[in-house]
């Protein structure tokens, strides 16, 4: 069964960057398109980024232009590049499957801060 661990996060200043990392257990790691969702305090968990398994990436219209989603599958560990943050970018980060219903077992997240 796949595992998830999340981390890179922290509490960071507007126009701040912070990198997230996700390392998954399991060499079936590489044959699943994954992404990054966030969930902010009284708000439904979110797509921020998604990345096939061929590379092909998408991204929310609100971090558009500031996050880049990348993946290393020798090292099983899927990557959140996150510049120019802003305090609405708030929330607990979360990796998980991409274009799917069907998920593996979430993980406790990385909590990311932007406040001045």
């Amino acid at each position: 069964q796949v595992q998830l661990v999340e981390s890179g996060g922290g509490l960071v200043q507007p126009g701040g960057s912070l990198r997230l990392s996700c390392a998954a257990s399991g060499s079936i790691f590489s044959g699943y398109a994954m992404a990054w969702y966030r969930q902010a305090p009284g708000k439904q968990r979110e797509l921020a980024a998604g990345i096939t398994r061929d590379g092909i990436k998408n991204y929310a219209t609100s971090v558009k232009g500031r996050f880049t989603i990348s993946r290393d599958n020798a090292k099983n560990t899927v990557y959140l590049q996150m510049n120019s943050l802003k305090p609405e970018d708030t929330a607990v980060y979360y990796c998980n499957r991409h274009l799917t219903s069907t998920f593996f077992p979430w993980g406790q997240g990385t909590q990311v801060t932007v406040s001045s």
